[in-house]
């Protein structure tokens, strides 16, 4: 890989995959150390990378899996089971601090983070990729290989859930301003 190539990924996307990480793991330095794991693997798979799909969306899914491989020594470690990691069922919840971004945001965002991590891995990915990155429907489908029609359904059911967690808090007047922002956005 030419440094040019991998100088020009790095810049173009590094702070996108960097937060769609911290999102994921709530931690500052799971996220850092997961970064330079995204890029080791740049580094040893760009030549085999054949321009089937977009840079941003290869980049994603090697964020994406490398996030999987994170949560699955964690999930090893402190079971102490060598059984295999139900990405489907399992909540993908750190136990780490939120870093300074997650601390400032409003009260609101914060309760949405947390009734996020309440939701399946499949459901957290799909939120975080298409409300926090802005990824299509498409893109998400690709970095997930998935169907188009999974990531909709994935995203209609975590919506639900999400609406169902946040209109259970105690918060003023029990619900958020607009429970339905969400649902409108799916489209």
């Amino acid at each position: 890989m030419d440094d040019s190539v991998f100088h020009r990924l790095y810049e173009q996307y590094h702070q996108d995959v960097f937060k769609f990480l911290i999102y994921l793991t709530r931690d500052r330095d799971h996220a850092e150390d997961l970064m330079h794991e995204v890029y080791v693997r740049v580094l040893r798979a760009y030549a085999g990378f054949e321009g089937k799909s977009s840079e941003k969306t290869w980049l994603f899914s090697i964020a994406k899996n490398v996030a999987i491989d994170h949560f699955r020594k964690n999930t090893v470690r402190k079971k102490h089971l060598f059984d295999k990691f139900d990405w489907e069922k399992s909540e993908l919840v750190s136990t780490g601090i939120l870093p300074e971004e997650i601390v400032t945001l409003s009260e609101e965002m914060q309760e949405l983070l947390q009734a996020l991590n309440t939701c399946t891995g499949d459901q957290k990915m799909v939120i975080i990729m298409r409300y926090f990155q802005d990824l299509s429907i498409a893109e998400t489908a690709e970095i997930l290989s998935w169907t188009e029609g999974k990531v909709k359904t994935t995203q209609h059911r975590a919506i639900k859930a999400l609406q169902k967690k946040l209109n259970a808090l105690p918060t003023e007047g029990g619900k958020l301003d607009d429970p339905q922002r969400l649902e409108r956005q799916q489209d």
